[in-house]
């Protein structure tokens, strides 16, 4: 039940105080008149008054006002809701100027309604932008007095009525005025039902975590207040403390000589003081927009100032790179097997290649694909599990000016098949030996033979009309419906990725290792960031990678500095793998969400020279943002990071505009790494 100070009591009580005062003081008699009423004459009349019709009707307003309400204003707090509500409290001091009290005072005129009716507007629209919720319940305390007879009276007379704001079926804030003018006009009628009434006739779920019916109050004091002037006395106010707080949040004003004063109260299981602040800050925005604009829509009007709107949109954002993305994938690689021909490139199994090795065997193949009329954003389709074959046959596909679609020998024939249906590939590589897919005649070419087939030459290709903008591959996931979606990566979608990257950094003495599915986007940074760089790759056979003694074995053996793992294997592997991870100078894990336990134990018992977690869509190019895991604080939720270099993050709420920090909202992901759309989905990718 809610607790509301009676602001009018006091000032009852203080009138009477200075009158008897004053009169005693200079032995005069009693000046007050004497009471008709007693508070207990109140009680009792209201007790024989609110009952048949009346009660009746006051109930079915509440009930109808109140129906299929959501029980719980979803606000991003700092900590987690306590199973038992805490009263603790604490305040954030409000004052708003002369200049905005007026204007909303000339705002409340323009519509026939009071301040109290636009500093709700405010207050609501503050609250649905905070919790992403458009259907908002406020508390307010009313005096209930009246009768003219009570106004004498010291007792509690005040009610608590909740209030309610639908957002979503207006659309400016004059709108929304209107609205809140009407339904407070019939709220105020129907006054005179206690709140513990209106409780039992709404019959929310009940939960001791929580206030019922709302979490959220306004109360707004323009009582007049009197000057007392007592003989040899002063008589001064002395503000109270608030340290308790029956809501989460409750907005507390007074209206004095045109400046609104007061504070936000707040509860401290839920929120920091700097939380607040900021929330009292966002308030002051949203009011100073309303009175500006209250033809805008609501949606438009920005809680942040311009400085806070450009710290999310634009320094949070500053990664700008040096390093040029208008490039080849395979021109980069071919400058590496000029400048390091006999670096090893890549260990599979017991064998090795060279970079000019490689660079010759994935030239013969791209000779070939050209005589089949491979070019610029043709696709040719992979059928290989990870492996040097299946590395040379990318390379080759690229350098033949086509783009490669990996696919999946484990995946069922009717997935490959509509893979290869939609993308329309000019040929299909596959290994010797292995079940190939329905092709529909589509020439099928074994890459261990063409590879090494001598009638092709061994030359470098130059394709003239190719540029960065060309597809470099395909990767195909799996869309809500079940039917795969093909992403389409462009050459300079991949440089971007693997390019000067910021996250993990090595070069030429580095060996990574190949753990992921070449049908899978993480493949892709394997494969390109370790031949871009000059680093050796070491391809890890399914096996091994499941087997967490045979893997940390392999890492040793070829002394493998930068590992990336699902966050599945990460959390399979965090305890048997101590001591591997310690002697890597680079672990990355993601691809789903990490359990920030596991992560902590890794962080303190087997930390690398560098532990990093990645987040990203193929969408974006396999990493969006990364987050290095440093210090010894523990973490409840893993942060994603910040963006890696040319790639932009905006946290944007559900009608595109920048939320503050702390405020929940949705990834939006801009930059270089943005593939090109989805291949023969239009729609899904002006969607996307």
């Amino acid at each position: 039940h809610h607790i509301i100070s009676d602001g009018w009591s006091v000032g009852v009580l203080v009138q009477e105080f200075s009158a008897l005062y004053t009169a005693f003081s200079q032995g005069l008699a009693d000046p007050l008149p004497p009471l008709t009423l007693q508070y207990a004459d109140y009680a009792i009349w209201q007790r024989q008054w609110l009952q048949g019709e009346l009660l009746l009707r006051q109930r079915d307003f509440w009930r109808d006002h109140l129906s299929g309400l959501t029980p719980l204003l979803e606000l991003p707090t700092d900590r987690p809701r306590p199973p038992l509500q805490s009263h603790a409290g604490g305040k954030v001091n409000l004052r708003l100027s002369n200049e905005l009290t007026e204007a909303l005072y000339s705002l409340a005129r323009h519509h026939g309604a009071t301040l109290f009716m636009t500093l709700l507007a405010g207050w609501s629209t503050l609250l649905a932008r905070l919790s992403g919720q458009d259907d908002i319940v406020v508390g307010t305390p009313v005096a209930n007095r009246r009768d003219q007879q009570l106004e004498p009276l010291l007792g509690f007379f005040v009610n608590t009525i909740p209030l309610r704001v639908r957002l979503g079926s207006v659309t400016s804030s004059d709108e929304l005025i209107e609205q809140i003018k009407a339904t407070t006009l019939q709220a105020f009628s129907h006054q005179d039902l206690p709140f513990e009434e209106i409780v039992e006739v709404v019959n929310p779920p009940r939960s001791l975590a929580h206030s019922p019916l709302f979490q959220s109050m306004l109360s707004l004091n323009n009582t007049l207040r009197t000057r007392f002037t007592l003989p040899s006395l002063e008589l001064m106010q002395i503000p109270a403390t608030l340290s308790s707080a029956h809501v989460d949040l409750s907005l507390n004003l007074t209206e004095q000589d045109g400046i609104l004063d007061g504070s936000i109260g707040y509860a401290t299981a839920l929120f920091d003081h700097a939380t607040i602040e900021s929330y009292s800050e966002y308030f002051r925005n949203l009011l100073e927009a309303m009175v500006a604009a209250p033809a805008r829509p609501l949606t438009r009007l920005s809680l942040l100032s311009q400085e806070k709107r450009d710290q999310v949109l634009i320094d949070f954002n500053d990664t700008a790179s040096n390093h040029s993305i208008d490039g080849l994938v395979h021109r980069l690689f071919e400058a590496r097997a000029i400048s390091q021909p006999d670096a090893i490139a890549i260990i599979d199994s017991e064998h090795s290649l060279s970079y000019a090795e490689l660079n010759k065997q994935a030239n013969r193949l791209a000779h070939q694909l050209r005589t089949l009329g491979v070019g610029p954003d043709d696709r040719v389709a992979i059928c290989a599990p990870r492996g040097a074959a299946m590395i040379s046959g990318s390379l080759a596909v690229l350098k033949a000016g086509g783009a490669y679609v990996p696919l999946d020998p484990d995946h069922p024939p009717a997935r490959l098949t509509q893979i290869i249906d939609d993308s329309k590939p000019r040929a299909l590589l596959v290994i010797g030996g292995q079940e190939v897919p329905v092709t529909n005649d589509i020439p099928v070419i074994m890459l261990n033979q063409a590879t090494n087939d001598p009638i092709f030459p061994e030359t470098n290709l130059d394709i003239a009309e190719l540029r960065t903008h060309h597809l470099a591959y395909i990767i195909y996931t799996s869309g809500s419906t079940g039917l795969p979606k093909g992403v389409m990566i462009e050459h300079r979608n991949v440089l971007r990725l693997v390019s000067n990257n910021n996250f993990a950094p090595f070069g030429p003495g580095d060996c990574l290792a190949h753990c992921a599915n070449p049908a899978f986007d993480a493949s892709a940074w394997e494969i390109w960031a370790s031949l871009l760089s000059g680093a050796r790759l070491l391809i890890v056979p399914q096996s091994i990678l499941l087997d967490a003694q045979a893997l940390s074995s392999q890492l040793e053996t070829h002394a493998v500095s930068v590992l990336h793992l699902t966050a599945g294997l990460f959390r399979q592997h965090a305890y048997a793998m101590r001591t591997a991870f310690r002697q890597l100078g680079c672990l990355m894990f993601g691809g789903e969400q990490s359990d920030p336990v596991i992560v902590d134990k890794v962080r303190r018992e087997s930390a690398p020279a560098r532990l990093v977690h990645c987040y990203g869509p193929t969408e974006a190019t396999t990493f969006a943002t990364t987050f290095t895991v440093l210090g010894t604080d523990p973490f409840s939720r893993l942060p994603i990071g910040r963006p890696i270099n040319a790639t932009r993050i905006y946290i944007l709420d559900q009608h595109g505009e920048p939320v503050p920090i702390s405020v929940t909202g949705e990834i939006y992901i801009g930059g270089a790494g943005v593939a090109r759309g989805y291949l023969n989905r239009p729609e899904l990718t002006a969607e996307r």
